[in-house]
């Protein structure tokens, strides 16, 4: 298959798509074999062992190729002639390096990512495999909102392993000095917008008095995109809003409530109980806030609190974002699973859905993968796979971010463009004072023409 008439209208987006998950991760290369499923083990049309490219993004803890190496070793175990290379990229470079790999017609056979880029990118550009055979034989107890924006136009692009739902944090011991923790419900992690104001400016005037040692209360970080969905789900959330209308034809964000919502952070950033940093990305606010630079982060997951544990001196307490009525929805930043690149060699086609179905739907292979993401499983029939395990305690407020997601809207036409404007409007109003609702209405103007 000629994959570069398709990638036309990539080979400029593709490098400007982002973080789904936050924070940061490594890059590389490994000679890692993998493979799946119990039939027996293909072949390319030369005769040879299918030798297939794994291509997967720093989903939670795969960070690295060692990170696969025992559902590799598990996978080979029935699948001998079947060889995998992992390669990691990250959110950094990692579009780019794709489109690259595309534009040259070496894609690779298999990525590991979320339906934004395999279904709303790839598939949308006619360059992934049906994989709806796998939904027919393992897809039963998977929840309908998975399995919808798995597809497109009714057809199964990609097949998932886990799911997340992003959050903030607080630090928890900087609240309570600073009499913050009243205006937070520690059973339900929620807190009203009014309430999160209170607490900013708590947190500012004991700053201020010297009563807790942080510079500001928090950082809305708007110099990139990684990690958007957390200043998105901000602005959303404070006067219970969406970012694009209900049927996903139009961006939303220059709407009275989302306006509301980015005047009340400039006038937050304006009187210190917030502040803005124009060059800082997701991965550059959690390390403020291990640092104890500043006392919230708004990209908080299960993943980023390993990350992070041996840095952070304090508790990091999981908190949904605020909203007006109390109610959160929060960005389900998952699922995360597989996608398959249409590169013509059907044998490569057939091996690469063998090890998808043994990652996704082989319980104990299935199982330690999700561990490795942090995230939790797409099949429900599994019930809770960390119970019994030392950090079960830690992961339930993270299962319990689960009960607030919102409607998952991350496939909506101009994805990726809107994701590299997101950021520049949030930072001219936020950094510069840009009047909010002209700012919104320009940015939902370019939005909206690149929908298509």
């Amino acid at each position: 298959m000629n994959m570069k008439k398709p990638l036309a209208l990539l080979l400029a987006a593709g490098m400007t798509l982002g973080l789904a998950a936050c924070g940061g991760g490594t890059q590389g290369g490994s000679d890692t074999p993998a493979g799946s499923s119990n039939a027996p083990a293909s072949e390319t049309s030369s005769g040879g062992a299918v030798e297939l490219n794994l291509w997967s993004f720093n989903i939670g803890g795969f960070t690295d190729a060692a990170a696969w190496e025992p559902i590799v070793a598990a996978f080979n175990e029935a699948n001998p002639d079947i060889a995998v290379t992992v390669t990691p990229i990250n959110y950094q470079d990692g579009d780019q390096k794709l489109t690259t790999a595309i534009s040259s017609n070496s894609a690779p056979d298999i990525i590991f990512e979320g339906p934004e880029r395999i279904v709303g990118n790839y598939a949308r550009n006619g360059l992934m495999v049906d994989l709806s055979d796998l939904w027919t034989a393992g897809g039963s107890d998977i929840a309908e909102g998975i399995s919808s924006v798995s597809q497109l136009d009714g057809t199964y692009y990609m097949y998932p392993l886990s799911v997340a739902a992003h959050c903030m944090a607080i630090n928890y011991e900087v609240f309570e000095a600073a009499g913050a923790l009243q205006y937070i419900d520690e059973e339900t992690r929620t807190w009203t917008t009014d309430d999160f104001v209170a607490a900013m400016a708590a947190i500012r005037d004991a700053a201020a008095a010297g009563t807790v040692n942080v510079a500001t209360p928090g950082i809305v970080y708007c110099g990139a995109q990684g990690g958007d969905q957390g200043t998105r789900a901000l602005v959303n959330n404070l006067y219970s809003d969406y970012y694009v209308n209900e049927d996903g034809t139009s961006y939303n964000v220059n709407s009275e409530n989302n306006v509301k919502a980015l005047t009340l952070l400039q006038t937050m950033v304006n009187d210190g109980s917030l502040s803005a940093n124009a060059s800082y990305a997701a991965a550059d606010e959690l390390q403020s806030f291990a640092n104890q630079t500043c006392a919230v982060t708004f990209c908080w997951n299960y993943s980023n609190y390993t990350q992070y544990a041996e840095q952070t001196q304090f508790t990091p307490f999981a908190m949904a974002f605020p909203s007006d009525d109390g109610t959160p929805e929060l960005e389900m930043a998952g699922p995360y699973g597989f996608g398959v690149f249409d590169n013509g060699d059907q044998a490569k086609i057939d091996a690469a859905k063998k090890f998808i179905q043994f990652v996704c739907d082989d319980q104990a292979a299935g199982t330690e993968a999700v561990k490795t993401t942090g995230f939790f499983p797409v099949h429900s029939d599994w019930g809770d796979v960390y119970e019994g395990d030392a950090d079960a305690e830690l992961r339930a407020p993270f299962a319990l971010m689960s009960d607030y997601l919102g409607r998952y809207y991350n496939l909506t036409g101009g994805w990726t463009e809107q994701r590299g404007n997101w950021w520049k409007m949030l930072s001219a109003v936020l950094t510069t004072g840009a009047d909010p609702q002209t700012s919104a209405d320009s940015f939902v103007e370019q939005a909206n023409a690149n929908i298509g």
